[in-house]
């Protein structure tokens, strides 16, 4: 279920500034030998950095990408690094649900005022918004998700598996995924990784 909702919103991360490139390269070309503009590229360059970066949230999510301060946190104790990485998902899904809460209100005053953008095309705030807002309560409910998981985790002493799932990311394991990739791509025995990760 991981890999198909990582897949589906890579895909849709991807196709979305596949079309701006598309947008845009149509724009300059049509400048360049028509000295005719879409004047609408900046536009739609913001709306897909605003969408792209909830589903980025999401899949950095899904990913255990997202940056954590874990200097020490290979040194700590086993019941202490538990404790950390239970506390992290609680404080994500804490900022993921404040995130969708104030972006709710922020299409509300969108649609009282009417506000439109302050382009050529005057595009009505609340489409790019709603997407917006879908994007970051797809996050949210991730985000909540894994903090529920890792709250029963908790509870029910499996605390292997709640660090399994939110531990961050170790150099080895980031070396290993990019080996997989490689020999999943290349179809040929991937090199062994340093200390026999892979």
């Amino acid at each position: 279920m991981k890999d198909l909702l990582e897949r589906w919103l890579g895909t849709l991360f991807g196709l979305i500034f596949v079309a701006l490139s598309l947008v845009v390269a149509l724009e300059t070309a049509l400048r360049k030998l028509f000295n005719v503009s879409l004047q609408g590229a900046d536009e739609l360059g913001g709306y897909a950095l605003a969408v792209g970066a909830t589903l980025a949230f999401s899949l950095a999510l899904l990913g255990r990408n997202h940056i954590r301060v874990d200097v020490f946190h290979e040194r700590l104790p086993r019941p202490v690094q538990v404790a950390l990485n239970w506390l992290s998902s609680l404080s994500l899904a804490g900022f993921a649900a404040l995130l969708a809460y104030l972006a709710w209100f922020a299409i509300q005053d969108s649609r009282t005022y009417q506000s439109v953008a302050q382009t050529p095309w005057a595009t009505p705030l609340v489409y790019p918004q709603t997407a917006w807002l879908i994007g970051l309560m797809l996050f949210g409910a991730l985000a909540v998700g894994v903090a529920l998981v890792a709250t029963w985790q908790l509870l029910t002493g499996r605390t292997e598996a709640l660090n399994a799932m939110l531990h961050p990311r170790s150099t080895r394991e980031e070396l290993k995924e990019e080996l997989d990739d490689l020999k999943e791509r290349s179809g040929a025995q991937a090199p062994a990784a340093p200390g026999g990760a892979a």
